[in-house]
């Protein structure tokens, strides 16, 4: 059996566990040392280290403090690696914790955080959704069950102290250009809730008035949310610090492309086991400055799907120019749209986007002034039929099943 490096209490806050830290920075100390070839197991919270309850209500996702997450468990060292390297991880496998067999899905607040639909979903929202062996369902997002492609939202390396100062700075000039946007362009350190690991004294000060949050991906890995990164997977890192400093964390069941509700898979605590080997001089060899990685074996097998386009023209009538992000919102949006006439309502079908294994594509960029993209919606997830007839949509529900809500404060 692989050896568990660290270990997790669900009843225990992440900031008594001095192997979990919620903050990038080159100074965090290593939470233990490994050798290149060595397999191990990780254990983690759930990215917001366990705030969020499985209940009817959603006033924990409108009450959750974002300047705490991601709970992280890390860094690992790897004994050789120097900056320039390749820290090559091979995902071996990956599940929830025994004693935590569910997992939830969220709508930030427009005022705490927000999202992807924001706009058209402003207040918190959630479903949860029970973990039976390879499978989900949920009570509140009846009509669909689904296999897992269980994976880890946010997998990364330390920065180091140059590269750390380049994301500070670029962040906080770029909240300036709008500071009182709602939500925030960007999120700037925060040292009150700061988590520093093993750290103390002025180091763990230190750490808190300048760590990176770790709510975006950035070039060290970080919080990519890519569904495919799953058992199986190998993943190749640049190295920015002696040690490398691998972290992981943020584990979802099951996720589509885009983690469009925010908190947009299905969040879960639970355990990685991994392996990693180096590449000396790795980065030059391939020319490589963010990770690259090849993709699980195992994946959940659908084969029919129907398809939702959008084009760079948004929900006003607006035209924007060759935009994806704008392209994308439209193919939800019209998925959403579709759903509702089988019996869902908005919140429902935004959840199933979310956390279904639904495919995104890029479709085309070049055809001005629209760009199109594209959302693949499986329909065997479905325990009833959603292709267009000539009869029209039946309504699988009536109604009477809703996602909790909450109200703005």
């Amino acid at each position: 059996m692989p050896e568990k490096l660290i270990t997790v209490d669900l009843k225990q806050s992440p900031y008594e566990n001095a192997n979990i830290h919620n903050r990038w920075h080159p100074d965090i100390p290593m939470a233990c040392w490994v050798n290149p070839g060595d397999d191990f197991v990780l254990e983690t919270y759930d990215w917001t280290g366990g705030y969020i309850q499985n209940n009817d209500s959603a006033d924990d996702v409108r009450d959750v403090d974002l300047t705490t997450v991601h709970f992280l468990s890390g860094p690992v060292g790897v004994k050789g690696a120097e900056p320039g390297d390749l820290l090559v991880v091979d995902l071996l496998d990956i599940g929830a914790k025994e004693d935590s067999l569910w997992g939830f899905n969220g709508f930030f607040s427009k005022q705490n955080g927000g999202g992807f639909l924001t706009e058209h979903f402003p207040l918190a929202q959630k479903s949860i959704w029970d973990i039976e062996g390879m499978f989900t369902k949920s009570r509140h997002v009846p009509g669909v069950r689904y296999a897992g492609l269980i994976h880890p939202g946010l997998i990364g390396c330390l920065p180091d102290q140059k590269m750390l100062d380049m994301w500070n700075e670029r962040e906080v000039d770029f909240i300036a250009t709008n500071p009182t946007r709602v939500p925030a362009l960007a999120n700037a350190p925060f040292a009150k809730t700061a988590h520093a690991g093993k750290a103390t004294g002025d180091v763990a000060a230190k750490i808190a008035a300048e760590g990176a949050r770790t709510v975006p991906p950035r070039e060290h890995g970080g919080n990519c949310d890519i569904k495919d990164l799953s058992r199986g997977s190998k993943i190749f890192f640049p190295v920015y610090v002696d040690g490398a400093g691998l972290s992981v964390g943020d584990l979802h069941f099951s996720q589509g492309d885009g983690e469009i509700t925010f908190c947009g898979a299905i969040e879960m605590a639970g355990w990685v086991h991994m392996k990693v080997e180096l590449i000396k001089g790795g980065m030059e060899k391939y020319g490589i400055k963010n990770p690259i990685f090849k993709p699980s074996p195992i994946t959940p097998k659908y084969d029919d799907y129907l398809i939702f386009e959008g084009i760079s023209v948004d929900e006003y009538g607006k035209q924007h120019y060759l935009d994806v992000h704008v392209a994308y919102r439209q193919a939800c949006l019209n998925a959403i749209e579709y759903l509702k006439k089988f019996g869902y309502s908005g919140a429902q079908a935004y959840s199933i986007l979310g956390t279904a294994p639904v495919q995104g594509h890029i479709s085309g960029v070049v055809d001005i002034p629209n760009a199109c993209a594209t959302l693949w919606l499986p329909t065997d997830i479905f325990e009833f039929d959603i292709n267009p007839t000539a009869a029209g949509p039946v309504k699988y529900l009536d109604g009477s099943i809703q996602m909790p809500i909450s109200q703005d404060k």
